[in-house]
């Protein structure tokens, strides 16, 4: 629930219901792959939340993988429907431990397709 005075910004899809804005809360989940040019890797990972979760890889503590470099780009993220879905399919993509699967995932946008299908 947002309360909003008149003439104030609202960033949502927003439906007013007696002097009350309410927006739907849906939330998404992210398989995302970040990539470091220093490193020449791939970092696999899920979120609900992908700007945070991005910024705490920029920001992440010496202990953390993603800090051994402050090169990290977004190379691929989709949305699937569900949490189980999403872990799932990171999973797989971490098991497959190769650069060139990954790299495929871009080049043939249906493996995407087929793993949100096999992980429904």
């Amino acid at each position: 629930m947002v309360r909003a005075q008149e003439g104030e910004l609202i960033k949502y899809h927003l439906q007013f219901v007696s002097g009350i804005f309410f927006y739907p809360y849906t939330m998404n989940h992210i398989v995302y792959i970040l990539h470091s040019l220093k490193l020449n890797r791939y970092y696999i990972g899920y979120t609900t939340n992908f700007d945070l979760r991005l910024e705490f890889h920029k920001n992440s503590p010496s202990n953390k993988f993603t800090a051994n470099a402050n090169d990290w780009t977004l190379f691929l993220s989709f949305d699937c429907t569900n949490k189980t879905q999403a872990l799932s399919i990171e999973k797989h993509i971490k098991n497959m431990k190769s650069k060139t699967y990954i790299e495929n995932l871009i080049k043939y946008p249906d493996i995407i397709l087929k793993l949100k299908e096999k992980y429904k």
